[in-house]
């Protein structure tokens, strides 16, 4: 009879051992902020794949319909901030102006604001890529936020 005790205890273990090796926690991907000088947006979580959980939502324009832009100046520097360990190892930025869709450089978790006056709105996708099999993600998120260039 102890025996079989022992053995499933040692199945549960290797199981929960096995289950927490990607190194992601949480029942979701974490909040991203949007920091700029010395005030914090939030962001709005879309699609992502999480702990093998995938949720698919619309993009950020319809997600992001009749909410408030964030007011920015021409030329500003914008940041994301993630309070989250670890760090994805792979961003993308898209920006939508006027039915354009650009893609968005970032270098140490910021990017520039657009020097043109006008409504952007972004999508800001992040993976968590392992980096023991290329090509395979952990798990992956898309935020978005929209900003209003004055």
């Amino acid at each position: 009879m102890w025996k079989y005790f022992l053995m499933g205890v040692m199945f549960l273990v290797v199981t929960l051992a096995g289950c927490s090796n990607d190194g992601l926690s949480g029942g979701k991907p974490p909040e991203v902020f949007v920091k700029i000088g010395d005030e914090k947006f939030e962001t709005d979580l879309g699609t992502y794949c999480w702990k093998g959980t995938c949720v698919d939502t619309a993009g950020p324009i319809e997600r992001l319909e009749g909410k408030e832009p964030i007011i920015v100046k021409a030329g500003e520097t914008i940041y994301f901030e993630m309070d989250y360990d670890p760090k994805p190892n792979e961003i993308h930025l898209n920006q939508y102006h006027e039915k354009e869709e650009k893609k968005i450089s970032v270098s140490d978790n910021r990017f520039t604001a657009p020097s043109e006056a006008g409504i952007y709105h972004y999508s800001y996708g992040v993976w968590w890529m392992d980096e023991k099999d290329e090509g395979f993600s952990l798990g992956d998120a898309f935020y978005g936020f929209v900003v209003e260039v004055k």
